[in-house]
């Protein structure tokens, strides 16, 4: 019996016992439940301030102005008067192709065209004689003096020369035309420079042969004027419709390490230029020239550069830091008469099936969700059109606060802001 006792006292405190836990986890359970969630997050004061638009695009550096020069001439390299990196001058002889048989060529044309010109005084002279015959005919035949036959015959024989003489004629033209070819193949054989500048390229050595051609003969030289650069850059096809002629630029050149050159855009590729076509990484970026305003005497043809063009500025406006604005698809607090630097209107109602671009605000701990109109931006900063008036205190961060656990009304505690490493490094 007392072992009875001793199991049945057992069982009703192991029991009990299992009973007061659950009660004390479901008390927790339910007190935890109510307690509202409380969300850290980072603020920085709505201020004014100068936003310069940048769109940012890499390329290579090229001279503004040169000429490739081909071969137009078959033949050897007999002279070569340049070296690569030589100054030369408008009009200054480079080097000469072998002349030798476009000389002999030119020989033979000046003594067709000699034959063909004697030919051609010969049938002018037979020309003559049957024109004065058939005058003499024709006024025999008017007086009745000279028969039908007779006046047939002399006028046959007129035409016939008069025909010969015609084409003599365009046999003379034809040779003349062979010789004038002669020349300018012969003058090929010289090549001048078209421009004052620099040999900055040049392909070919003294005794090789080249191959002559109107339409794709063989690279000899580049002559460029290194006095006036330019970078050729790839912009995106997004970012490119907000640059324009004019537009100032900073283009750092790799050789150069940090140092800056001042440019302008000078011209915006309308066709664009397609890289991985048909593939998940194609890109489409269109050519934009900037011309380099004092690129000294060190810049060189084909050195990689970065440019930061400037599309916009703008200044004393209102501006948040750019991950503080978010998308949002819920119900906004529409912005009131007067609220920032124009109203905006109303929506007819709270709800949208569009996102809208937001940012939250907090006031005695309290997050609200403010509809905003941007504009441009920098870096750093976005300008603020609309929504805001100014001095807020705007959320700035963490970042997963400000893109989805953020809503109107959340209660939030507010840590300042990490400094930048532009403000740490000034002071």
């Amino acid at each position: 019996m007392a072992n009875g006792k001793k199991k049945s006292k057992k069982k009703l405190f192991i029991f009990g016992g299992l009973g007061v836990l659950v009660v004390a986890v479901i008390l927790l359970v339910i007190l935890g439940g109510s307690k509202e969630e409380i969300i850290s997050v980072q603020t920085e004061k709505v201020t004014r301030r100068t936003i310069t638009q940048v769109v940012s695009a890499t390329g290579k550096i090229n001279p503004v102005f040169e000429v490739k020069i081909t071969a137009e001439a078959t033949g050897e390299i007999v002279a070569l008067l340049i070296r690569e990196g030589d100054a030369v001058r408008k009009g200054q002889l480079l080097l000469r192709i072998k002349p030798d048989i476009y000389e002999a060529q030119k020989t033979s044309a000046e003594a067709r065209l000699g034959q063909s010109k004697a030919s051609l005084n010969s049938t002018k002279a037979a020309l003559d004689k049957v024109e004065a015959e058939y005058k003499r005919v024709k006024g025999l035949f008017e007086k009745g003096l000279a028969s039908d036959s007779e006046i047939e015959n002399a006028k046959s024989n007129y035409l016939q020369t008069l025909g010969n003489y015609e084409s003599q004629k365009s046999i003379v033209a034809q040779s003349e035309a062979a010789l004038k070819e002669s020349n300018e193949t012969l003058n090929r054989t010289y090549i001048y420079s078209p421009m004052n500048g620099t040999i900055s390229k040049l392909n070919v050595e003294l005794g090789e042969r080249v191959i002559g051609s109107a339409f794709q003969g063989t690279d000899l030289l580049t002559v460029a004027d290194l006095s006036q650069m330019e970078a050729t850059v790839n912009v995106d096809e997004n970012d490119v419709v907000m640059v324009s002629i004019g537009d100032t630029a900073k283009i750092q050149i790799d050789a150069f390490g940090e140092q800056n050159f001042n440019g302008v855009v000078t011209q915006i590729g309308n066709s664009a230029v397609t890289s991985g076509l048909g593939t998940q990484d194609e890109v489409v970026n269109f050519e934009v020239e900037i011309r380099l305003l004092n690129p000294g005497d060190k810049v060189r043809p084909g050195m990689s550069c970065d440019s930061d063009i400037q599309t916009e500025t703008k200044q004393n406006v209102l501006s948040v830091p750019i991950q503080s604005v978010t998308a949002r698809v819920a119900e906004i607090k529409p912005m009131s008469e007067g609220e920032g630097e124009e109203a905006a209107p109303k929506p007819k109602n709270n709800k949208t099936n569009k996102p809208k671009e937001v940012v939250f605000v907090v006031e005695n701990n309290i997050a609200k969700m403010l509809e905003v109109k941007t504009g441009i931006s920098d870096d750093t900063y976005i300008e603020i059109q609309n929504g805001l008036k100014g001095n807020e205190n705007v959320v700035n961060g963490p970042y997963r606060a400000i893109s989805k656990e953020l809503e109107n009304g959340k209660t939030v505690s507010t840590a300042p802001a990490k400094k930048k490493a532009s403000e740490e490094s000034n002071q």
